[in-house]
């Protein structure tokens, strides 16, 4: 078993938590393989980057330990969408997932449920984000809206490779033609592939 615990920037130690878990795992007889602990700030999106946490998800793929416990899923992910992945992945793995204080415990058959009602959230939201993309592009055509990566000027390359004939410098013509540097040596090289532009 692998207990993960987090604690926000500033906030108590997590030893009353981590006590608790100690506790209910050996109370199950669950013998605990590894400890991850994370102080990490409010921002929801710094959540994936807590080193633990993802420590914990490596250790998992790798089958260090068959179940997780945490304390509540305010302490495990900070949105919705967050512990839906990783419950899912969990379950594509084998792992169980134990929220002590919510008794949400998927090594009993009802817990193993609240993975199907997970994956069937899961399920339900990206069927939504699905049909609220395509309402979008139908909407924006009926508006006349051209879809799609906007269509290149295709004079510009010919208009490159004559300023550069004439002398002007990459960044010049750069600078005249509201490109990178690096994109008119990228049109020089395709109209001359055999000759390497000079910088300047």
């Amino acid at each position: 078993m692998a207990i993960y615990a987090r604690v926000s920037t500033g906030e108590q130690s997590p030893e009353a938590q981590l006590r608790e878990l100690r506790l209910y795992a050996e109370h199950r007889g669950f013998p605990i393989t590894r400890e991850y602990v994370d102080q990490a700030s409010g921002d929801v999106r710094k959540l994936r980057s807590a080193p633990e946490f993802e420590a914990l998800m490596a250790d998992a793929r790798r089958r260090r330990f068959d179940c997780v416990l945490v304390w509540k899923y305010d302490r495990f992910a900070r949105t919705l969408g967050a512990l839906i992945a990783a419950l899912q992945e969990f379950r594509d793995l084998g792992v169980d997932f134990i929220s002590h204080t919510q008794a949400i415990d998927t090594t009993t058959p009802m817990g193993r449920l609240f993975f199907h009602v997970i994956g069937s959230f899961a399920e339900f939201e990206r069927d939504v984000i699905v049909e609220r993309v395509k309402a979008g592009l139908a909407n924006a055509r009926a508006k006349g809206k051209r879809l799609g990566r906007p269509v290149k000027d295709d004079g510009a390359a010919n208009r490159v490779a004559g300023l550069r004939a004439g002398g002007m410098s990459l960044r010049a013509i750069a600078a005249a033609e509201g490109l990178s540097a690096s994109g008119v040596r990228k049109m020089l090289l395709r109209a001359t592939p055999t000759l390497e532009p000079v910088d300047g």
